[in-house]
C-alpha cells in the first residue's frame, strides 16, 4: 500500500518550501522534521491499542489505553537521521536502531556499511525512515535486513518518492506500507528525483 497525503495543504506547502534551493540547512532540517511529524501521524493511524487498568481523572474513573506493540524506528543513515525526532515526538517510547546504507554512484546499488541490530528481534512494528525514495534500492536493502533479522511488520516513511522507486519497493515488499508526502515522476541519470529536493543528506548536514 502506498499512502500519499500530498493533498493535505500543510504537507503540500512544506514540500514546496523544502524543494527550494535557496532554503538554508537550518530551515531545511526544520521542514524535514515538521513533515516527518505530519506524515508520521498518518502512518501511525492503525497501530493497535490495549486497555490499561482503571485510573482516576479529576472527575471520574476511566479505563485507559496504550500502544500494544513494541515499536522501533530505523533511520537509513545519513539522511534518515533527520526524521528520527519526528517519530520520537509521536512515539517517545520507541527504540532507535541505525542502518548504514549508501548508494554507490556509478552502479546506483546500495552498499551496507553499518548494522548493529541486536541478535534477537524483539520489535513488533518497525518504521524505516528516509526522506527520499529515488531508485528504491536502498529502501529495499534496508527492509531485507530487517526481515532477515525477524521483523514481521514494517512501514516506510519518506517525504518525496519517485514513481520508479516506489514501484521497486512495492514489488519487492508488497506487505510494507509506504507513506510519502509526494510522488515525482522522473529520475536523472545519476538517480536523483526530478524535481525532488536534491541530496537530502547534504542539505540536512550542510555538506554540499
Amino acid at each position: 500500500m502506498t499512502n500519499t497525503p500530498q493533498q493535505h495543504p500543510l504537507i503540500a506547502h512544506k514540500i514546496s518550501l523544502l524543494r527550494d534551493k535557496r532554503v538554508k540547512p537550518k530551515q531545511f532540517r526544520e521542514l524535514v522534521n515538521e513533515l516527518g511529524v505530519l506524515i508520521g501521524y498518518q502512518a501511525t493511524a492503525n497501530l493497535d491499542l490495549i486497555e490499561t487498568k482503571q485510573v482516576e481523572s479529576p472527575v471520574a474513573p476511566f479505563t485507559g489505553v496504550r500502544l500494544k506493540d513494541e515499536i522501533a524506528i530505523f533511520p537509513i543513515m545519513r539522511a534518515g537521521l533527520g526524521l528520527v525526532d519526528s517519530l520520537l515526538t509521536l512515539i517517545p517510547t520507541a527504540r532507535v536502531h541505525h542502518l548504514g546504507l549508501y548508494r554507490e554512484h556509478s552502479t546506483l546499488l546500495p552498499v551496507e556499511y553499518y548494522n548493529k541490530l541486536p541478535q534477537e528481534c524483539t520489535v513488533d512494528v518497525g518504521f524505516v525512515v528516509d526522506p527520499m525514495i529515488a531508485t528504491g534500492g536502498t529502501a529495499v536493502a534496508a527492509i531485507n535486513m530487517l526481515k532477515e533479522w525477524g521483523l514481521k511488520k514494517i512501514k516506510f516513511i519518506g517525504l518525496i518518492g519517485s514513481t520508479v522507486g516506489i514501484k521497486v519497493l512495492r514489488d519487492a515488499h508488497p506487505d510494507v506500507e509506504i507513506h510519502v508526502g509526494v510522488i515525482d515522476e522522473n529520475l536523472t541519470d545519476e538517480g536523483y528525483i526530478i524535481p525532488g529536493c536534491g541530496d537530502a543528506g547534504d542539505r540536512i548536514f550542510k555538506t554540499l
